[in-house]
C-alpha cells in the first residue's frame, strides 16, 4: 500500500505529514512530547481496513517547522494547521483522533470546525469545559503545568542526566528513545513546552467553551494516567450533543497508543465501523 513522507506548506510554515494507505481519511494528532512516530501502532490496522492514514508532526516538533514565538502554540493556530492540510489536500472531511495536547486541537476542531470532522477519538483528554469542572483532584493531577510554564528551569530539568525524568513517563523504552532524538535538537524542547505557555494562561484550555460537540466522540481513559484522571473523560458526555461513547483500559499508562495499542486499535476499528449514524454502543454513558 501506499506510503509517503509528505512535505506541506501551511499559514506559512512547514508541515511534515507521514501518510499511508488509501480510503476514508483518519487524522491522528500527537501530543507532549511526541511526534508522528507515536502512532507508529496504529498506521498498519488502519491501512489494513482500508483507511488513508495522515499523521502530522504538529508545529513545534519532528519535521515540522518550530516557530519562536510562545503566541505561535496557541491551539488556534495548530488547529488552523489541521484544517490547511486538509485543504491542500483536497479532503473534505476525515475521521481525527487525538492525544494529549492533540486531543485538545480535536475538540477545539470538533467545536469550530464540525462540518470537516466525521468522527472524533480523543485519548486520555476529556472535553475542555469537563476538564476545568474535574475538582481539586485533577488540579492536583495537573500540577506539572506550573513547573512545564518556567523558562529555563522546565528545559534543563527534563533534559538533565540522559532525560532522567522523562525516562519516567512510560514504560515503553522505544517511546523514549523517539523522545530523545527529537527533543535534543535546538529549540525543539522549547518547542514542546510552549504549547503550556501559549495556552495554560489563558484557562485549560477554551474551558468557557460549553456549546454542545455535534461531532460522533469516544473517548478512552486509561487508569495508569498519572495526569488525567476518569472523571474529566466520563463527564465529557454533558459536551457531546451527538453520541458519546466511553472506554476505559486497565493497566495501560497516558501513552495507550503505545502500551495498549491492540485494545486501541480495536477500538479505532470498532467506531470507525459503526461510522457516524451508529447506534449507541452498549458501553456508552
Amino acid at each position: 500500500m501506499k506510503q509517503e513522507t509528505l512535505v506541506l506548506t501551511v499559514n506559512g510554515l512547514r508541515m511534515q505529514v507521514q501518510s499511508a494507505g488509501e480510503g476514508p481519511v483518519v487524522v491522528l494528532l500527537h501530543g507532549f512530547p511526541d511526534t508522528h512516530i507515536v502512532w507508529r501502532k496504529q498506521i498498519a490496522p488502519l491501512m489494513a481496513a482500508g483507511y488513508r492514514v495522515l499523521a502530522p508532526d504538529l508545529r513545534g516538533y519532528g519535521g515540522s517547522d518550530a516557530p519562536q514565538a510562545v503566541s505561535a502554540y496557541r491551539l488556534e493556530h495548530i488547529a488552523a494547521d489541521v484544517l490547511a492540510m486538509l485543504d491542500l489536500l483536497g479532503i473534505a472531511k476525515a475521521r481525527v483522533v487525538g492525544h494529549d495536547w492533540g486531543a485538545l486541537v480535536g475538540w477545539l476542531l470538533c467545536m469550530d470546525a464540525p462540518e470537516r470532522i466525521e468522527q472524533y477519538v480523543t485519548l486520555s483528554v476529556g472535553h475542555p469545559a469537563a476538564f476545568a469542572r474535574a475538582g481539586l483532584p485533577q488540579y492536583l493531577r495537573s500540577g506539572y503545568m506550573i513547573w512545564f510554564m518556567v523558562p529555563g528551569l522546565a528545559e534543563k530539568s527534563l533534559t538533565a542526566g540522559d532525560f532522567y525524568v522523562m525516562n519516567r513517563f512510560t514504560r515503553d523504552r522505544a517511546q523514549v528513545g523517539h523522545w530523545k532524538k527529537n527533543l535534543r535538537e535546538p529549540g525543539r524542547m522549547t518547542a514542546a513546552l510552549n504549547y503550556y505557555r501559549a495556552n495554560v494562561p489563558r484557562g485549560i484550555v477554551f474551558s468557557n467553551r460549553t456549546e454542545p460537540v455535534r461531532v460522533p466522540v469516544m473517548g478512552v481513559w486509561s487508569s495508569l494516567d498519572p495526569a488525567l484522571g476518569e472523571t474529566q473523560m466520563r463527564d465529557s458526555t454533558a459536551y457531546v450533543a451527538e453520541y458519546f461513547r466511553y472506554e476505559r483500559i486497565d493497566g495501560a499508562d497516558h501513552w495507550l497508543q503505545v502500551t495498549a495499542c491492540e485494545q486501541v486499535n480495536a477500538l479505532l476499528l470498532d467506531f470507525f465501523a459503526a461510522g457516524p449514524q451508529g447506534a449507541m454502543p452498549a458501553s456508552a454513558i
